[in-house]
């Protein structure tokens, strides 16, 4: 057996093929879904995946605004933000997040999957959330994903 015939293969930018994927969040449990897209943004599904590049997928996640949260983490999930001025952390919970702008509770739990550092940026740029069913992807034809078959 000819050991020298196999060679490890490296994706790199030009030899990645990118797809326009779209999923559909209503009545997902956002921890669940939002590891499935972090996989899916990363690559990590495909086979010629390369951690030090970007060989994932284009993720639409629509229908934030009707995301599942299990337990009682509506009134107890805390989110924390600062203003940058002295005394100026803020603090809302997951129900008022959802009620003044559901996307970025999509957002948040995402971009905490995904690595700390340029190419996690990189990689979160590849994410597009809509509150509701409408957006403006339509020409990418992006392919369906049940979140329920995974």
């Amino acid at each position: 057996m000819d050991t020298l015939s196999y060679k490890t293969v490296s994706a790199n930018k030009a030899t990645v093929n990118k797809e326009w994927v779209l999923v559909d969040a209503e009545g997902a449990v956002l921890g669940r879904m939002s590891s499935f897209v972090a996989n899916m943004l990363r690559g990590k599904h495909k086979t010629n995946f390369t951690p030090h590049v970007d060989c994932g997928d284009n993720v639409i996640v629509i229908n934030a605004d009707k995301v599942v949260l299990t337990g009682e983490k509506w009134s107890k999930k805390e989110y924390v933000r600062h203003t940058g001025y002295p005394g100026g952390q803020r603090f809302t919970t997951a129900e008022e997040m959802l009620k003044k702008n559901p996307v970025s509770l999509v957002e948040i739990a995402v971009k905490g999957m995904l690595p700390k550092n340029r190419l996690g940026s990189a990689l979160f740029r590849n994410l597009h959330v809509y509150a509701g069913t409408v957006h403006p992807h339509e020409a990418q034809k992006p392919k369906k994903i049940e979140l329920k078959n995974r």
